[in-house]
Parts: C-alpha cells; structure tokens; sequence
C-alpha cells in the first residue's frame, strides 16, 4: 500500500509517558475528489505539517490494512473529506470508525469537510449516503452489525463542527 508522509519525526525529548507520541500531525481521509485534497495535502505540507494520506485504494475484498490502523493512532488529527461517493467505499467506513475511535479514546481531534454534501445528509444518512448504505446492506445480508457501526460513524461524524464547501 502506497503511502505519502512529509518529514518524518522523532520522539519529543522530555514528553511524558501518558503523552501520545504522535508520528503524524494530520491523517487525511479521503475518497475521489483527488485535485481537492491534492491541493489540501500540499497546502498542509507547505506549512510544515507531518501530513499521512493513502495514495492507493483497496482492491474489492480487502480489508483496512493494520499499517492505515497504526497510521491513524499515531496521528495527532485526522481530516477527513466527506463528498457524495465517501460512503461507497466500505474501506472509507472502516478508516473513519477507527479515526472516531482513536478520537474518542485517544483524544485526537477530528475536522470533518463536508464537500458538496450537507452535513445533514451525513448525519441522517441521506441521498446518497443512504443509497451506498443500502448497497451495503443487500452486499452484507449475514453482517448486519458492521453497516449499523457505519451508521453510528456517520452519524456521530456530521454532528462533529467542520467545513461546508457549498458555502465556500
């Protein structure tokens, strides 16, 4: 899997032990919209943030891999770019339970852009969020449990203050 890190960084001295060491300053989650958050990372990266994205999809199949896990716990904030297709990706859904995870129990903070979708939709699982859901649903009819955990995820992503891009 193919990934894209600006400035790698060591342990801070004099840090605490119950300081997390965080490798990364910003963990970007993203599905398409590959000119928009080209522009984001680059502008992230210019500002001297230690920025992880994953360049390369997951084949049809495979599961989130345990180096994407690890990158995401030893970031110190994820972005995480919802646009219309986010929600078609079970990769994505999984990538963004596990950035809520480390949110919730790590404290790491989470910035969501809503690109072209209202924050509502996300919320609520509307259009198409509600469409790629129930795709889901009729893919994974022996695994109801994991599309109810995307469910949460959405949820609790769209009532989480971010970026509305309609309103640039």
């Amino acid at each position: 899997m193919a990934n894209t890190v600006q400035g790698e960084s060591s342990s801070t001295p004099g840090a605490s032990s119950s300081t997390p060491n965080w490798k990364y300053d910003v963990f970007l989650s993203f599905r398409g919209e590959e000119k928009f958050t080209d522009h984001l990372y680059h502008a992230l990266t210019r500002s001297g943030m230690r920025t992880f994205r994953d360049n390369e999809g997951l084949g049809r199949g495979e599961v989130i891999s345990p180096q994407l896990i690890q990158a995401i716990k030893v970031s110190r904030c994820a972005v995480v770019v919802l646009s219309q297709n986010y929600a078609d990706s079970k990769w994505c859904l999984d990538e963004l339970q596990q950035i809520l995870e480390s949110m919730n129990e790590m404290g790491q903070r989470v910035f969501p852009i809503f690109y072209d979708v209202d924050p509502s939709d996300v919320r609520n699982q509307r259009k198409s969020f509600r469409e790629a859901l129930a795709n889901h649903e009729k893919r994974l009819r022996g695994n109801m449990d994991i599309v109810q955990d995307w469910k949460k995820a959405l949820s609790e992503i769209g009532t989480i203050s971010g970026w509305d891009t309609r309103s640039r």
